[in-house]
């Protein structure tokens, strides 16, 4: 199989300011490297994602039985689920080559029509980060995804000229994070769209164990068990969490990993019962502390805990909604019951916004 991957990697949204996060969902090249290793090679091999994995898998044994290539298929989800590693079961079960770039590395249409015309028969071509691709390589792409073929513009001005240029067969695999931010022409050319779930606990565990077997560590059911319900169902981060664990395990245990011993390492790294880290509490601390549950406005809450406004609102806060510790409300962001309880702390008796507080801490 032919992996290309020289293509400039996609950057997440919030680039450098998850790189350094152990549980920042998006990868490193320390990530990159060990991924390539631990990644599943086909559909039996992936861990969860059920559903998306039965209608994928129906959709290639009819592309195969056809003797054709397969639907386009566009795979929405949070950084860290598998859309990389499905793009490449994609091309091992249909068992075509596979070409790997992303949206930010194709500026310019010539610049797909480069990729495009390079394409062999069958091929399957990963456009990670799709939505972040320029407006002109995006209208050029609607015609090679429908027609399979492109009109590369030769000139300038009045004496420009297009000539349409053929293209072989191929499936076009799309990765986003952000699926609202395709527009409706681009979306509706996809055969087949999926949208990645995060994982349970069950699944990670699953994850943990497959990855510790693979990287030769020792790893007991409860030890498996404990690193998954701190990797904030993200299959990734599991596998990171799991490679500082085994190092703690090596240095400071016997190198077997316990419950014990990855709850030990996993307070020296700062990570949480619910996979909390350093960032995350401290928000969540300055909205209790210094404000009383809130409501208080992003960019007063970002100087509080003394990072970018961007940080806050890209980095910390998905998670601690989705956990049901904070909400995000038109007068500021609030904590919620469960906020206070996972810091151990009181809540204050008058309810937060309540009286004269309305309003007080910006919006």
């Amino acid at each position: 199989m032919n992996w290309d991957d020289t293509a400039a990697p996609a950057e997440a949204p919030d680039g450098a300011l998850t790189a350094d996060r152990l549980v920042g969902a998006a990868a490193d090249g320390e990530d990159q490297a060990v991924e390539a290793a631990l990644r599943p090679k086909s559909l039996d091999e992936f861990v969860g994602q059920v559903r998306v994995r039965e209608q994928l898998d129906l959709v290639l044994k009819a592309a195969l039985a056809r003797g054709a290539t397969a639907d386009h298929v566009l795979l929405s989800g949070a950084p860290g689920l598998g859309k990389t590693t499905l793009s490449m079961i994609i091309a091992a079960e249909m068992n075509a080559p596979i070409r790997i770039t992303s949206g930010p590395a194709i500026q310019h249409a010539g610049d797909l029509a480069a990729i495009l015309s390079s394409l062999q028969e069958g091929e399957v071509l990963f456009l990670d980060e799709i939505h972040r691709m320029s407006r002109p390589a995006e209208e050029m792409l609607y015609m090679a995804m429908e027609d399979f073929r492109v009109d590369v513009i030769v000139g300038k001005g009045p004496g420009a000229t297009a000539i349409p240029l053929e293209l072989p067969p191929f499936t076009l695999v799309g990765a986003t994070t952000r699926a609202g931010l395709l527009p409706p022409p681009l979306r509706d050319r996809f055969g087949f769209t999926a949208h990645m779930e995060f994982y349970e606990p069950v699944e990670l565990e699953r994850v943990v164990h497959r990855s510790a077997q693979l990287l030769d560590v020792t790893i007991e059911g409860d030890g498996a068990a404990e690193i998954a319900g701190r990797s904030r169902g993200t299959p990734r981060i599991a596998n990171r969490l799991l490679r500082r664990v085994r190092d703690y395990a090596q240095v400071k245990a016997d190198g077997v990993i316990t419950r014990d011993v990855a709850a030990a390492a996993l307070r020296v790294y700062e990570v949480d019962t619910r996979g909390l880290d350093r960032l995350d509490r401290a928000v969540l601390k300055a909205l209790l502390t210094l404000f009383s549950g809130g409501p208080v406005g992003l960019s007063t809450l970002a100087v509080a805990v003394g990072e970018e406004r961007e940080t806050v609102e890209e980095v910390a806060e998905p998670f601690l909604v989705r956990e049901g510790l904070l909400a995000r409300t038109p007068r500021g962001r609030v904590a919620t019951p469960a906020a206070w309880t996972h810091l151990g702390l009181v809540p204050p008796q008058q309810p937060p916004g309540a009286g004269g507080q309305q309003g007080l801490f910006g919006t």
